[in-house]
């Protein structure tokens, strides 16, 4: 080997030593020498999470709740519709995610975040639609807070945090392993779960069994009497509406058309999975709050804390 080529490589053997963080790189030109480069800057190759297309997802998925909840009290088709689309993105995601391979932990918790409010949202609708049953409704959107951030906040203090909230052990709970584990049992659960809800609040403009206030209303106001599926005249909106031809007036005019046969089957097909989903819940907040106490349990041992409180 001549020895221009042993001093070369002396030199970029020289140049290997030292650590990554206080090494400076070199170049080494065509006689041998060297001289520093130009370090390249930590945000180079920075990426923008936010615009990562499960977010970009996650964020059309925010817009579409918002407008549904703007159409809620006097559009049930509108709304529906807006707000079945929002729920049906949310498995578009997560197939966005793997297939551009791009999961974050910001867009799982948007995820989350996400469901949890627009579905809270509804349920705060569907207490005022049916005021004997706020009380079940109100219960509904506390365990559905409860349990879920109860489970992540678990999910990171026992896995550490790169761990997520689906990957769940059988050891430590079969039934949220099939649940988070399953694509398919995941979205069936979360589907049915959501259609419940919409069919409730259709009933609520369709069904007087449910919702007599919307027939009793135009009586009291009118004096006359509405069947459902009768067409409302304009001389009866005008009682009510300064304009009949207003939005909210052709709105109650349409809702009355409505027939709530198909809200019926509809609800009556996804009750008990929507009520499995409820049971979901409460596991999760269970298996969870003891998944924390053990840790509580084991820290206060490593720090002796235990036999004081004996001793106590």
């Amino acid at each position: 080997m001549s020895a221009p080529r042993t001093r070369r490589r002396a030199a970029q053997e020289k140049l290997g030593h030292g650590s990554d963080d206080d090494r400076t790189a070199a170049v080494v030109d065509g006689n041998g020498s060297t001289r520093d480069a130009p370090e390249a800057s930590d945000s180079d190759g920075d990426e923008n999470i936010f615009l990562f297309w499960p977010n970009i997802i996650g964020y059309c998925r925010i817009v579409l709740a918002i407008a549904s909840l703007y159409y809620m009290p006097l559009h049930p088709r509108t709304c529906s519709l807006l707000y079945s689309v929002s729920c049906l993105l949310d498995a578009l995601d997560g197939y966005a995610a793997r297939f551009f391979n791009q999961s974050t932990r910001f867009g799982a918790v948007l995820d989350m975040v996400t469901d949890r409010c627009t579905t809270s949202c509804l349920l705060v609708f569907l207490s005022s639609a049916f005021p004997r049953w706020a009380i079940v409704f109100q219960g509904l959107i506390a365990l559905d807070f409860s349990s879920h951030y109860m489970h992540m906040y678990a999910t990171l203090v026992v896995g550490g945090s790169d761990s997520s909230h689906k990957n769940i052990d059988k050891s430590q709970s079969w039934l949220l392993n099939l649940y988070y584990t399953n694509k398919i049992v995941l979205f069936v659960f979360c589907m049915f779960n959501e259609v419940f809800f919409i069919a409730l609040y259709l009933l609520s403009f369709s069904s007087p069994l449910l919702s007599p206030h919307l027939i009793k209303s135009v009586e009291e106001t009118s004096g006359g009497q509405i069947q459902p599926g009768v067409p409302v005249n304009t001389s009866l909106l005008r009682q009510m509406f300064p304009d009949p031809f207003s939005a909210a007036a052709l709105e109650i005019a349409r809702a009355n058309k409505m027939d709530s046969t198909l809200p019926w089957i509809i609800t009556g097909i996804s009750f008990p999975i929507m009520l499995a989903k409820q049971i979901i819940n409460v596991v999760q907040l269970v298996k969870a709050s003891r998944w924390l106490a053990e840790v509580d349990i084991k820290s206060r041992k490593a720090k002796g804390l235990n036999k004081k409180a004996r001793k106590a």
